[in-house]
């Protein structure tokens, strides 16, 4: 009984607010059926919209041909998908996203639109010229660079394009290669400067006489990349400074290696600071030895001469005469031999050689000139008489053999000014780390939700704030009705004879007034008029 008297009482409702409806203007009467209808269209729209399925971005920059065969695939699998009209963009549902990719891969799909060494390989045809075979030969090379370059994580597509001169066999007109590579990026990407330089070295170092300078880079946004590299020496200085970072890194890593496993992995800090030298020298050295001598060469000569000499003192007696001769009173005896004076001539000459050492050194650049080690150590854990955990210092003893740990991890060297600080300090406690969570608003489940929420709070609004004040209104508007019509007909039947001059003037007035409100705020009129109303009565009754 109680649902059949719900269900008389909504339809009564819905009866009067028909009525009221009907009761107003025919201008109100089409702004209201506009509304209603309004309402339902959005309510309709907001649900088909939340039942539509999401859609994801197949594959960017597509071929038409790679486009056309795609949709056949899809279509041949009976895979929902769709096909933007400004941009031509595949799109297929979120969820499927991965297994249409490996669908398409299962077809080798979408196809590389370069060309590389395979051009060769194809039938040339008879009578193929020389300059037909360069052609394809450089049109293969760039095909090949490009395919290289775009398996680089942060480049989407790349072109290259070589300029090859013709060999000349004489000097004066012997030209240079150059190359230009255009790269498009993938969108939030960003190339260093030594990704620039390698691309560079990877063109100049696949075409003969290439001069990396002569590579050109330039973006898919006309952005000249191989501009803005870094001047040779600023070039320079920055290798320098990553090597020395490089060198106080691995001599960190050594000392933390050593101490951690004593002292705890968290409970050490090292930092080394490494003085660096990159001076380029080559020294020749010549060195003589006093000391060891030896004989290189020597030579010697020794000259003898007998019997009397022709010559003479130089002078003027040189070229005298001889005197009178004399005869000896006694002869010599037969065997004996007049004996003539004889001369005697030596010469010696000796040449030595000291001890020689030539000696040519060149000097290395990245040599360590000096080394400076600081080493922070935490206290380390210990329990007290209770059994609670406390925090102990280390003995000098202890620090002491941290120290000589170091100074041998490092290499420690005393003539190259190597310095080594070991301390002892209480760290601060770390609070403990948080993790942190992909928000919600990232997740793939926060849209579908939203969606559904969504949904529901719109018809909710369209419910209680639209289609709920509307009916009221017309509900109200025809209860209003109802009662002027039975106020109408109760004055009709009190004896107008009684008081012939106030009461038909004030009735007639008040009821023009109601009218003419009724149209604007139907409560206010209904209380106004039930205030007239009783007011006539009580005039009526006093006369």
């Amino acid at each position: 009984m109680a649902e059949e008297s719900k269900e008389l009482t909504k339809s009564e409702q819905f009866a009067e607010s028909l009525r009221g409806m009907a009761a107003m203007p025919i201008t109100r009467q089409l702004v209201i059926m506009f509304g209603l209808a309004l309402s339902i269209g959005l309510s309709v729209a907001i649900i088909m919209w939340s039942n539509e399925p999401d859609y994801s971005v197949l594959y960017t920059n597509l071929s038409p041909k790679d486009t056309s065969a795609i949709i056949e695939v899809f279509e041949a699998a009976d895979l929902p998908y769709k096909v933007e009209p400004d941009s031509g963009m595949v799109l297929v549902l979120s969820d499927r996203l991965h297994h249409a990719r490996m669908m398409l891969a299962e077809h080798n799909l979408p196809q590389d639109t370069s060309i590389g060494f395979e051009l060769i390989e194809k039938e040339q045809g008879f009578g193929a010229s020389n300059l037909i075979q360069n052609a394809r030969y450089q049109r293969a090379l760039e095909g090949e660079l490009s395919r290289t370059i775009k398996t680089m994580a942060a480049v989407d597509n790349a072109r290259v394009h070589l300029a090859l001169p013709k060999e000349s066999a004489f000097i004066r007109d012997e030209r240079k290669p150059s190359a230009s590579v255009m790269l498009n990026l993938i969108s939030g990407a960003r190339l260093e400067e030594e990704q620039i330089e390698a691309i560079r070295h990877l063109v100049a170092s696949s075409v003969p006489k290439l001069d990396p300078k002569q590579v050109t880079v330039v973006d898919a946004k006309g952005r000249l990349l191989s501009d803005g590299l870094q001047p040779k020496g600023m070039k320079q200085k920055s290798l320098q400074f990553d090597y020395t970072r490089r060198i106080e890194a691995l001599y960190t890593g050594r000392i933390e290696q050593l101490l951690g496993p004593i002292v705890g992995q968290e409970k050490i800090r090292a930092q080394v600071t490494a003085d660096m030298d990159f001076t380029e020298t080559e020294l020749t050295q010549e060195r003589f030895n006093p000391d060891l001598p030896a004989v290189r060469s020597e030579q010697s000569m020794e000259e003898q001469s007998r019997g009397q000499s022709d010559g003479g003192i130089p002078g003027a007696l040189t070229n005298q005469p001889p005197g009178t001769a004399t005869v000896p009173e006694q002869a010599n005896d037969a065997n004996q031999t007049t004996q003539s004076p004889s001369k005697t001539k030596r010469q010696s000459t000796r040449n030595y050689e000291l001890d020689k050492t030539i000696s040519y050194t060149r000097k290395n650049p990245g040599t360590i000139k000096r080394l400076s080690i600081a080493v922070v150590v935490d206290n380390k854990t210990g329990v007290n008489a209770e059994g609670e955990p406390i925090s102990i210092p280390y003995t000098p003893e202890d620090l002491g053999r941290f120290t000589a740990i170091v100074k041998e991890a490092v290499g420690f060297n005393t003539v190259r000014g190597d310095t080594v600080n070991v301390t002892n300090v209480a760290f601060s406690p770390v609070p403990e780390a948080v993790l942190v969570d992909t928000p919600f608003w990232e997740k793939p489940w926060f849209w579908s939700a939203f969606k559904q929420i969504a949904v529901v709070m719109m018809l909710v609004f369209l419910m209680v704030g639209v289609l709920k004040p509307m009916m009221k209104n017309l509900i109200a508007k025809a209860k209003l009705d109802r009662e002027l019509e039975a106020e109408e007909e109760e004055l009709q039947k009190i004896d107008l004879d009684e008081t012939p001059q106030l009461a038909p003037p004030i009735y007639q007035s008040n009821l023009q007034l109601a009218k003419a409100v009724a149209a604007d705020d139907p409560k206010m009129v209904a209380q106004v008029v039930r205030s007239w109303i009783q007011g006539d009565k009580k005039r009526i009754a006093s006369s």
